[in-house]
């Protein structure tokens, strides 16, 4: 599915996507990994170093797949720069720990030069930065979830 979408950004069809890749609650099994349990019963691992180690290669899995897809923007020439220097890229979860349900400090990275965001950053609310993102893609509200307000992104050189 990533390298459609990547055709269809070379194309200039669209430059704007959502993709999930396995939500918490799914019962896909990842047997090409050695997982045979469903994603959602290996997310509640009560402390079980096996269902850890099968949640780890679920997430490697599904990263890997997002590294692919943005070095297939990169190595794609896009005006002054490739396309991944005009994009911006947010990959994450919707749970931090499944075993206690929390959405508390979400693992998120938010990749491309589109947003002028530093990283090594925590950010609260998330929706800030949801709200920003909505922003810079021509999306103009004023509100979003709990969002406080937008976080500031670096303006974009030449836009």
């Amino acid at each position: 599915m990533f390298d459609l979408v990547a055709l269809a950004f070379r194309a200039d069809i669209t430059r704007v996507f959502v993709l999930t890749l396995g939500k918490e609650q799914t019962n896909r099994a990842y047997p090409e990994l050695g997982v045979n349990g469903a994603h959602h019963a290996v997310s509640h691992h009560q402390h079980d170093p096996l269902k850890f180690e099968q949640g780890h290669k679920i997430n490697q899995y599904h990263i890997g797949l997002t590294a692919h897809f943005l070095k297939a923007l990169k190595a794609t020439p896009d005006g002054d720069g490739n396309l991944l220097d005009h994009s911006l890229v947010l990959h994450g979860g919707g749970i931090s720990d499944a075993n206690e349900h929390s959405h508390i400090d979400l693992p998120l990275v938010l990749v491309g030069g589109a947003g002028g965001v530093k990283g090594g950053k925590i950010l609260r609310p998330m929706n800030n930065l949801l709200l920003a993102m909505l922003e810079r893609s021509g999306v103009h509200t004023d509100k979003f979830g709990d969002a406080t307000g937008r976080l500031p992104l670096e303006p974009l050189s030449g836009v």
